[in-house]
């Protein structure tokens, strides 16, 4: 028998489109067709931990601002779990740890609200520094690009983290590093993502 691995083809891909913010979050484009709509809250009302505000830009190799960018964003809670049935470790009730966010459609601004993380297991032992997971798509882009998210207050653990260690040239660790800013009520990390260019942000093979 033929292996059919022999003559399938590979589908053809094609770009997220101008309108994957109505599929994906609707109310943003001013349709309202749920009740709760999925990726809107994080950490729910019940997270222990340090309440932050992620904010940023996703910035093409011109420098300028996508507007029609959308994130979705991946993370442990204080204490280091996951909402994962093989994580270890306890998860508050009404926690997600994933969301979406879009960028705003004049600005490009993007942002959302969560817990600062704790550290989470790595490898063979090993302890990963706090970090938040980003999976980025926007019309342009063929395939969703993977990123992380560090905090520069966490440089402890950060120059320990497994991960950001492989990353090479060393420099190149500094675009996957959040700016904290604690001058108004609640901290806010500043996170922009440049897609190509000078200060390209480190995206994984995952």
């Amino acid at each position: 028998m033929a292996n059919p691995l022999d003559y399938l083809k590979e589908t053809a891909s094609q770009t997220a489109g101008p309108y994957v913010h109505i599929g994906l979050v609707p109310s943003d484009t001013g349709i309202e067709i749920y009740d709760h709509e999925l990726g809107r809250d994080i950490t729910g009302p019940n997270a222990t931990g340090e309440r932050i505000r992620v904010e940023g830009r996703v910035l093409d190799g011109n420098g300028a601002a996508l507007k029609d960018v959308l994130i979705e964003v991946w993370q442990a809670n204080a204490k280091g779990a996951y909402a994962h049935p093989e994580s270890s470790g306890t998860i508050e009730d009404g926690f997600r740890g994933w969301g979406r966010v879009i960028a705003d459609f004049d600005s490009g601004e993007w942002s959302f609200e969560t817990v600062k993380p704790g550290g989470v297991p790595g490898r063979s032992g090993s302890r990963q520094a706090p970090h938040i997971n980003l999976w980025i798509v926007a019309r342009g882009i063929n395939i969703g690009l993977n990123t992380r998210l560090y905090f520069d207050d966490e440089g402890t653990a950060n120059a320990a983290d497994p991960v950001l260690g492989r990353v090479d040239p060393p420099h190149r660790r500094d675009t996957l590093i959040a700016t904290r800013d604690d001058s108004g009520a609640t901290p806010v990390y500043r996170f922009d993502i440049r897609l190509q260019g000078d200060g390209e942000t480190v995206f994984f093979d995952i």
